[in-house]
Order: structure tokens, then sequence, then C-alpha cells
């Protein structure tokens, strides 16, 4: 079955390709591990098409057509490549100016012959497994025909057009999507801010430069210019805004510092002093490289800037420069229309809290005709963005919540005397607003929906038994509960699914625990 297509495809590939399709012919648009990848670039390689599919799984077959401009990926499951298509349906992948379309192949998966083609393909694919089985670089990797050899796990960053500042928390944000970051350091030099950023492994500095050389951070400005440094391994001395070690938390600030302090210029200029013994030292004690949080049904209307197909981190880097007071970021826009709402069970506090984790919600009005549509104002356009960004197409009471920013300015209060059935709520004085602080640590904490909530503010007295039943008291599903070992007043507790951990979050944020104690909840990046 399916033999025709695939001789065709085999003598478009390489002449004597034989690649056979194994199973059934499936209508388009049926869900498979196998997706079909068109309009590459002529001179495209298999690191780089491996590299659209790992944040979302294994990739663990590949057919590159390069006369046609097309590749079959294969992935290890058909939930990966669900999440691979649906996020990308919404968020085009570009590679050097190109945009990438991809749809599931009619075909349940590739099998593999020893053509030439094949072998470079099958090379670099090992490359690939080998680093994420191991979280160690390969020795050369692959020859440089396949573009995985030996590049230095460290990438020097010049950030171009800087009309925004971009911090050290941003970068990192930005590059850790994309494996492990170990160490930052950051510099001023020829007027330009410039970083110094070592991955755990080459490849995954190689996948990151790949993904982010030329994008824009924000809208038209603050442009990523990406090379391989010729270190191999930094020396962080001090842990502050101007360098980071994330293997050792122990550093010391170095207050009494410079704001340019001089280690950095000397790895800037590429000091001898700063290449230790081993280039490598330490890499297998981190997770293994493409650690990628899912970006699970996440979809991107109207993000600015070229960082778009990169969800998480225009969000992540949006907050941080909310942070900073730079509210006109996204136009502006402060106010979302959510739709699809489950009408019997939602009102306009349920709204405030289930928005509130992405910044600090002003007004809910949810609409008098059509009860499955609200607005909700966010205090700022960043924070609306973020919102957004997160919450569209996640589930909430059985329905996938629709988000998008709103043509209103503001939400209107009912006018005196004019009630409107408590259909409109007024939250600027809110006492649960958690991004009011300038610099407030909440930004650092935002994270995408997630299965696991972090908890916090628990007061001595209450014990794990007791949270685990506060949760399983709303008729939702417990899987497992951490306390922080360090830290008793925080603990993490995983529900059986997304759906449930938002609810959970609506349900119990802000719960008194006694004590004057209100249990604070938030979704975590971690799992149990």
């Amino acid at each position: 079955q399916g033999s025709g297509l695939s001789r065709s495809l085999s003598s478009t590939a390489n002449g004597n390709d034989s690649k056979k399709f194994k199973g059934d012919i499936r209508g388009p648009g049926i869900p498979s591990r196998v997706i079909h990848v068109r309009k590459l670039p002529n001179d495209i390689n298999e690191a780089e098409v491996i590299s659209l599919g790992l944040p979302f799984g294994k990739v663990t077959n590949l057919l590159m057509l390069k006369g046609k401009n097309q590749a079959f990926i294969e992935m290890n499951t058909e939930d990966a490549a669900q999440t691979m298509v649906s996020y990308y349906s919404s968020v085009t992948p570009v590679i050097r100016n190109h945009p990438i379309f991809m749809q599931y192949s009619n075909h349940k998966e590739l099998k593999t012959d020893n053509s030439p083609n094949q072998v470079r393909a099958q090379a670099a694919l090992q490359a690939v497994n080998a680093v994420q089985a191991g979280g160690m670089p390969m020795a050369g990797g692959v020859d440089a025909s396949g573009g995985m050899g030996g590049h230095s796990p460290v990438l020097r960053v010049i950030v171009e057009n800087l009309f925004y500042p971009v911090t050290l928390d941003v970068l990192h944000q930005i590059f850790s999507k994309l494996g492990t970051v170990l160490k930052i350091i950051t510099f001023t030099k020829n007027n330009q801010f410039q970083a110094l950023l070592q991955y755990s492994d080459g490849l995954t500095a190689q996948h990151a430069k790949l993904s982010l050389d030329g994008q824009n951070i924000y809208n038209a400005c603050c442009t990523l210019r990406i090379n391989f440094s010729k270190l191999t391994s930094l020396n962080v001395k001090y842990n502050n805004d101007k360098s980071r070690d994330y293997t050792r938390p122990d550093l010391p600030t170095g207050d009494s510092q410079p704001s340019i302090d001089h280690q950095a210029m000397a790895a800037a200029f590429g000091a001898p002093g700063i290449i230790s013994a081993n280039p490598y030292a330490g890499a297998h004690a981190f997770p293994p490289a493409f650690a990628i949080q899912q970006a699970t049904g996440l979809t991107m209307h109207g993000v600015p800037g070229g960082l778009a197909q990169l969800t998480m981190p225009v969000a992540a880097a949006a907050a941080a420069a909310g942070r900073m007071g730079f509210h006109q970021l996204s136009g502006g826009h402060c106010v979302m229309l959510v739709s699809n709402l489950n009408p019997e069970v939602i009102v306009p506090p349920l709204l405030n809290l289930c928005e509130g984790v992405y910044g600090d919600v002003m007004r809910v009005k949810i609409l008098f005709n059509k009860k499955e549509n609200a607005l909700i104002q966010m205090s700022d356009g960043t924070q609306a963005q973020l919102a957004m960004s997160h919450l569209n197409g996640q589930r909430l009471h059985g329905k996938a919540l629709r988000v998008t920013l709103s043509k209103h300015t503001n939400v209107q209060l009912p006018r005196e005397g004019h009630e409107d059935q408590g259909l409109t709520k007024d939250y600027s004085n809110s006492p649960l607003h958690r991004f009011k602080k300038p610099g407030s640590k909440n930004y650092s904490n935002i994270f995408p929906p997630s299965a696991t909530l972090h908890l916090s503010n628990i007061p001595p007295s209450v014990v794990e038994d007791d949270l685990k039943m506060l949760f399983a008291s709303s008729g939702a599903m417990v899987k497992a509960f951490k306390f922080f070992q360090k830290d008793r007043k925080m603990a993490l507790v995983q529900m059986s699914s997304v759906e449930e951990a938002i609810e959970s979050l609506i349900e119990f944020h802000n719960h008194d625990l006694g004590e004057n104690h209100h249990l604070r909840v938030s979704f975590s990046k971690s799992t149990i």
C-alpha cells in the first residue's frame, strides 16, 4: 500500500532511495507520527530539519527530499507530532527568511534503506539522540556537511537596535527554551550590549544559534546576532545582574564590583585565563539537551516581533520589559476578549483569578447577550499579551478558551443606577494583585498552565495531608505532593490534568489556611 508514492518519493530523494512507507494510507489531517514539511530553503541540512521537531519530543526518523525542498519527520509518539503540528499551525516557523509549512503525512511511519542520503540522515539523528540520551556532547558529531560538528558550547550574543533594555534574565528566559543554560556573562563593548552564554554542549548551542540568530526580542528591535565563541567554558566569579553561574548558586554577588566586571571584559576579548582545563566539565550533571517545556496548545495571534515562533520567550521577554515599565510594547491593548466560556460556571471572580496569574486584572465584564464571552482589562498591554499567549487554547470547565486582544481600550463600568446583574466587576483596588510593585519577583515565576501547581505562604501547622485533602475536596485528583526541602512554606502539588490544575488554582488561590496565612497558587515549570 502506498508503494507508488514511496517509489516516486524515492526517485526524487536520491535516485536510488527506496525508502518505504509502512502501513495504510490515511486521509489528510488525520494525526500521524510522520509529518510532511514543505517549502524548505535549498541549502537546508539535516540538523536544521531535526531541530524543528526537537522541542516537542524525540525525532525517530527523517527523509530529506532536497530536490523538492521537502522532508518527512517521524516523531516518537503521535502526541508529540500533534503538539508540533498544532503549535506550528499557529506560529509559522521561519528558516533563513523561508516560511515553512507542515501537515500530517498520509503514512504511519518511515522505513529506512542504506542510500547515501539516508546514511547522512541517520548519522544526524544518532548525533542528536546521543546528546539527548546522555546530556553529553558528541566527540566530533557528524561531518561538516551534516552541520553537527564539534561546536563550542559557548555562544557570543550581540543585541542590536537596543531600544528597550535587555537584561541577563531576559536572555536566560529566551535561551533556556532551547536547552540548559549553565552560565551567562553580560557586558558592554563598542557601545553594544553583548553576552557570552554557555550551554551544556555544543549541539544545543548550535540548535540555539539556528533558532535565534537574527530574531527580534521585541517588535522590530533588540535583534539577536549570535556566533560561536572561541572559548569552550566560562569562568564566572559572581552571581548578580551582570553575570550568573546557574551551576553555583553559592557564589557571592560581589556588590562592590564596578558595573562592568573585569572578568566579563576579559572573557569578551578571549583572555586565555578563562578557558578551563576540561571544556565540558560538569556537563554530564545536567539534564539532557533540548529539555524544552512542551509548547502544548499554545497559539500566538498578533504577537509582536520576530520571536513569535517562540511563544513563551516573547511572553517572558515582554514580562521582563513590563517589569521595567515599558508598557507600550504590545501597542497598549490591555483588553482581551475571552470566548467559548462555560456560562453556567463562569462568573467574574473566576476570570479574575484565572487571568491574575499573568498580570493584574482591573475589570471583568461578562457580555449580557453572549454570556460565553467576556472582556478582561489587564493593567497594561504586556500583561494582556502574556495572558493571551498562555491561556488561549487551554481548557476550563470542559471548553477550550479562545483569547484574543479586543479592539476596546478599556472596560466601561455600568452607569450610576444601571445595575447589570453583577456581570461587570471592578478589581482595580484588589488586594490579590501580584504585579503592583515594579521588579516584583512574580514576573520571574510566570509559566504556561501545567498540571503541577506551586504553593506558597503555607503556615507551619499545615501538613501534607491537610493540603492533599483541600485539593481533593473539589473533586480533583491529587497525583503527587512534595514540600520544598529548604522551605516548608512552599510545596508542589500535581493534579491529574492541566484543566484540573487551572480549576484548582481558581478555587484555592488566596484560600485562608488560618494563622493569617492565605495560600498563594501559581503554575510550576517543575514536575514531581
